[in-house]
């Protein structure tokens, strides 16, 4: 499949996809099939490692770390990557960008992931005193649409802040020395950056509640095509969940494996953030799709998005039954 075909893949390119997937006999993978998935702040690798799924897998498994959604997307655009794990605006922006990667797996908590982080003092008190403040913005990035929607709560546009283009590698370097006043960050590094330098969430009722925490794993098309491939996937799905499940109800032992040992966070530290953290929840292609058309429709009434998409030809629902069955 020539790069120009993959970049510009549609709905037909898709249905072929899948139709690969579905028409599988689920036959064992081959030891020798090579997956590599991008993982974000090793969360995948310590789900498999703490819950003794990645024991399990028959296949070889490889999970670069990245910071944030746009660096990924550069890579899976390069062949570099087989699938994702990403937050909920990046599958958005590569539509918007002509890219179809479909997404396979949904996952989320009900309380939302990021916290608009203030220097201790950038004096914002409710979420309409961020007009005109420096706010970062991470165009690609779940924390865009996230912070579109606060602004949407106070009854203001990205018109009426000061947007700072910066990656996600950025963010807490920009707080510290105050070339931004909020930035959109997510723990630990809510926590670290509190104790550092005494940064403030921007006090708001509701703010855990603007946006479910969504995640996704998306995929190249030519990928799904590939029976071996496709059922390593199955595979690596099925352990994922499994090991989410996990978490779920081992949150002690979660909690020391990645909070305490990971990253090095004390007690009190990480007991907070599991307190504040819903559980995972993993959702079929038809269970998501609400909620990801909600996340199209605020990008395109802020004027990211050049035309509304239709979240229905974001999904691929092959790996449902794997989603339910192992859930």
């Amino acid at each position: 499949m020539d790069k120009r075909r993959f970049l510009l893949a549609g709905p037909s390119w898709l249905a072929m996809a899948a139709a690969g997937i579905t028409g599988a006999a689920h036959a064992a993978v081959d030891a020798k099939t090579r997956l590599v998935v991008a993982d974000q702040s090793e969360l995948i690798r310590h789900l498999l490692d703490a819950s003794g799924e990645r024991k399990k897998t028959g296949f070889q498994l490889e999970l670069p770390n990245f910071a944030g959604g746009p660096a990924i997307f550069e890579a899976i655009r390069a062949g570099a990557l087989d699938m994702a794990y990403v937050g909920d605006t990046p599958p958005i922006q590569a539509r918007a960008a002509g890219v179809n990667l479909p997404i396979i797996a949904t996952f989320t908590r009900a309380r939302a992931e990021y916290r608009l982080l203030q220097h201790a003092g950038a004096g914002v008190e409710r979420l309409s005193d961020l007009r005109g403040k420096r706010v970062s913005y991470v165009e690609g990035s779940g924390r865009q649409v996230f912070l579109i929607e606060a602004l949407n709560r106070a009854g203001l546009t990205l018109k009426d802040v000061t947007l700072v283009h910066l990656r996600v590698a950025e963010l807490n370097d920009a707080l510290r020395a105050r070339a931004v006043d909020v930035a959109t960050i997510a723990e630990p590094h809510v926590t670290r950056l509190s104790r550092q330098i005494g940064a403030r969430v921007v006090p708001d009722p509701l703010e855990r509640q603007l946006l479910p925490s969504t995640s996704y794993i998306y995929a190249r098309p030519e990928v799904l095509a590939d029976p071996q491939k496709a059922e390593a996937i199955r595979e690596f799905l099925a352990s994922f969940v499994r090991a989410g499940r996990w978490s779920n109800t081992h949150r002690k032992e979660w909690e020391q494996h990645y909070l305490r040992n990971f990253q090095r966070l004390d007690a009190e530290s990480a007991a907070a953030i599991q307190a504040a953290q819903a559980p995972l929840e993993f959702q079929t292609a038809a269970q998501a799709q609400p909620h990801h058309q909600k996340l199209i429709d605020i990008l395109h009434s802020a004027g990211s998005l050049p035309q509304r998409l239709d979240a229905r030809d974001s999904f691929v629902a092959s790996y449902d039954g794997v989603i339910v069955a192992n859930r």
